[in-house]
């Protein structure tokens, strides 16, 4: 494989008791969750705190299962031990309890279980469009977010004022993927339509749509059975764990830069499964990538697009996943 200016001029160049609030606000991080309470109490907030736990972690370790783990039960006994700080909050005629998690305990913690690094899974843009048309925001979908963030996964809510073309978004456009993960930061979008006792949905992970149509007794229902199938889906994807170091080789196309080499140089080398990745060579705006990973390559090239950053494209000759650059 010859290898083009782009790729010489690169080489040259070297780059290798807690006040009750109003209003629930999402959590900031991957390490905070707001759960339901029924209560104030110490009793329900310990059993909230492993609740919360559960969640963070199963997030944490980049969605999977991690109840059959020797250990598991025991860390969500110690879960207020890790706990940074909480805060109560009303929602509806209800109370949540917003908990924030140390970051550098929960990474030990699920080190301590035995799961291999998979990095936090980026949110999903949630959008969702009721019978007349109006785009439901983060107080409607939470049937949804409750049923995502059991499996791990968090939603991310579009601008009202300025929101995302869904029919765009649903048919893959590239362009449209591309200002979504810029603004948004991820590669994963539902977007949905309620239509009284059913709705339709279109799952986009890394550049591909998944669509499928559900009907259930009412519209919280809907949401939560689109919540577990968009987990269902995903995790199907993204939760590989690998038996062993996996030798692979990735394409990528379009990058038409050296600035944009250096970015995808770095997204690669900061994926906490990658163990070492160089340059094979260059054809045509496109690199070839030798990767050793944790995960199968198909598995990294998957979850690299769920990024945003990168769709996953057409075969290419000689790699054992192929990518195409967006931003």
């Amino acid at each position: 494989m010859r290898l083009p200016r782009l790729l010489l001029a690169i080489l040259l160049l070297g780059l290798a008791a807690i006040p009750l609030h109003a209003q629930t606000t999402a959590p900031a991080s991957p390490y905070a969750v707001v759960v339901p309470v029924t209560d104030t109490s110490e009793a329900q907030r310990d059993q909230a705190f492993g609740t919360a736990l559960g969640q963070v972690l199963e997030r944490v370790a980049g969605g999977q299962d991690l109840r059959d783990k020797p250990g598991y039960d025991e860390a969500l006994k110690g879960a207020p031990g890790l706990v940074q700080q909480f805060q109560y909050q009303r929602a509806g005629t209800g109370i949540v309890l917003q908990v924030n998690f140390d970051a550098g305990a929960v990474r030990r913690l699920v080190t301590q279980l035995g799961v291999p690094a998979a990095g936090v899974k980026p949110p999903v843009l949630a959008l969702v469009r009721a019978s007349d048309g109006s785009l439901l925001g983060k107080e409607a979908l939470g049937a949804l977010a409750q049923a995502a963030a059991a499996h791990g996964y968090t939603l991310a809510y579009p601008d009202p004022a300025s929101p995302p073309d869904a029919s765009a978004l649903a048919g893959a456009d590239p362009a449209a993927l591309a200002q979504v993960a810029q603004r948004y930061r991820t590669g994963l979008i539902l977007v949905g339509k309620l239509k009284g006792g059913s709705a339709s949905w279109t799952l986009v992970s890394g550049g591909k749509p998944q669509p499928w149509s559900d009907q259930a007794v009412s519209e919280d229902a809907l949401l939560a059975d689109a919540g577990n199938t968009l987990a269902d889906r995903l995790g199907k994807q993204l939760n590989v764990i690998g038996a062993s170091i996996s030798n692979g080789k990735i394409w990528v196309g379009k990058v038409d830069s050296a600035q944009a080499y250096a970015s995808l140089l770095a997204l690669l080398r900061a994926d906490p499964t990658v163990r070492e990745v160089s340059t094979l060579g260059a054809d045509n705006e496109g690199f070839l990538f030798a990767v050793k990973s944790s995960v199968p390559t198909a598995a990294l090239a998957s979850s690299l697009a769920a990024g945003g950053r990168v769709l996953q494209g057409a075969p290419h000759a000689g790699a054992d996943a192929s990518l195409q650059w967006l931003h």
